[in-house]
C-alpha cells in the first residue's frame, strides 16, 4: 500500500481534487503528489450521500482501486451530517443523520477505513442550539458509538463553525460523558483559529484525545477556500504544540477544487509548503525522513 515518510502519515482531501474526476484518477494524482492516503467525503450533497447505500460488492470495487493505486482510505469525513444534524428538532432531519453516521460505520468497516471524522453541527446552520438539541446529539452520538466499537471503527468529532462545536472544550462534554475509547478528537486548528479559539491551548490540554488533524489555512470568521499562507493561522505554532505532546496520527489536508479545474499542481505544493511548517516546527524522526520527503 502507500509508502509513508517515517512516522507522519499525510493525507489529501477527496474534494481536493475536482468532483468530475474519476476516484481512480484522484488516488493516482494523490499518490503522484506525494501524498500517503486520501480522506473519502460524504457531504451533504445526494450523491456523495447515496455511496453509504452501496452494496458490498461496489464498496469491494473501490477498495480494490484503492488497493490497486497503492493509496488507502484512512479516515471519512461525514461533512453531511451539516445538513441533516441528529439533534435537529425536526424528527425526519435528526434520524436521516443518525442513519447516515450507522451507514457511515458500516461503510467504513467495510472499506477498512479507520476513523470516521463528524462534523459537530447539533442543529442547521443558522438555527438555535438548545438544551433539547443538545440532548439529542449526545444521545444519537452514544448509539453511533456502540456500533462503531462493535466493529472496532473510531469516530472522532470536529470541530466546526457554529457556537455549540466552536471548540474542543465543548466537545469534551460529549468524550467525557460517554467515556469510551472509539469516540475521539479530529481537530481543525484552522477553524479553531477562524472561531477566535487558542488552538495551541486547546491541541496541548486535549492531546490525548486526537485522533487525527485537519489541516488548513483560515481568516477570521472563514473556514473555507484560503489558500495555505494566504490565512491568519501559525502552523508552525500549532506543529509545535503536536510535536511537543508526540502526536503522530494523520494528518490531513483540507482543500477545496472547482468542478473543472484539474489542481494538481495545487495539492502538491500544499504538501511541500505544509512539510516545510513541519520541518521548522522540528517535525523529524530521527532519520530526518520529513527533511527527505522535502527534497
Amino acid at each position: 500500500m502507500a509508502k509513508y515518510n517515517g512516522n507522519l502519515s499525510i493525507g489529501i482531501y477527496e474534494k481536493a481534487l475536482p468532483a468530475d474526476m474519476g476516484i481512480e484518477q484522484k488516488l493516482l494524482c494523490a499518490k503522484e503528489a506525494g501524498y500517503c492516503f486520501m480522506e473519502l467525503s460524504i457531504d451533504e450533497s445526494d450523491e456523495r450521500i447515496a455511496r453509504l447505500k452501496w452494496d458490498r460488492q461496489k464498496r469491494y470495487g473501490l477498495r480494490e482501486i484503492s488497493e490497486k493505486t497503492e493509496v488507502p482510505f484512512i479516515t471519512m469525513c461525514i461533512s453531511g451530517n451539516r445538513r441533516y444534524p441528529i439533534g435537529s428538532p425536526d424528527p425526519a432531519v435528526s434520524q436521516k443523520g443518525l442513519e447516515m453516521i450507522l451507514d457511515s460505520i458500516c461503510f467504513a468497516s467495510d472499506m477498512g477505513i479507520r476513523i470516521l471524522q463528524i462534523a459537530a453541527y447539533d442543529v442547521n446552520l443558522g438555527q438555535e442550539s438548545t438544551i433539547q438539541s443538545r440532548q439529542a446529539f449526545g444521545d444519537g452520538l452514544e448509539k453511533c458509538v456502540r456500533l462503531a466499537s462493535s466493529l472496532g471503527v473510531m469516530l472522532a468529532l470536529e470541530n466546526v463553525d457554529c457556537q455549540f462545536g466552536e471548540s474542543l472544550e465543548n466537545l469534551m462534554f460529549y468524550l467525557e460523558k460517554i467515556n469510551s475509547p472509539w469516540l475521539r478528537l479530529y481537530p481543525d486548528f484552522g477553524n479553531l483559529s477562524a472561531m477566535g479559539q487558542d488552538y495551541k491551548i486547546q491541541l496541548e490540554k486535549f492531546a490525548g484525545y486526537i485522533a487525527a488533524i485537519h489541516v488548513k489555512d483560515t481568516k477570521s470568521g472563514v473556514v473555507r477556500n484560503t489558500p495555505f499562507g494566504e490565512g491568519t493561522v501559525d502552523f508552525v505554532a500549532a506543529f509545535k504544540v503536536l510535536r511537543k505532546v508526540n502526536f503522530y496520527g494523520p494528518f490531513l489536508l483540507e482543500m477545496w477544487a472547482g468542478k473543472s479545474i484539474n489542481n494538481f499542481e495545487a495539492i502538491k505544493n500544499a504538501r511541500l509548503w505544509v512539510l516545510d511548517k513541519l520541518s521548522k516546527a522540528s517535525y523529524l524522526n530521527e532519520e530526518g525522513l520529513v527533511k527527505a520527503a522535502l527534497q
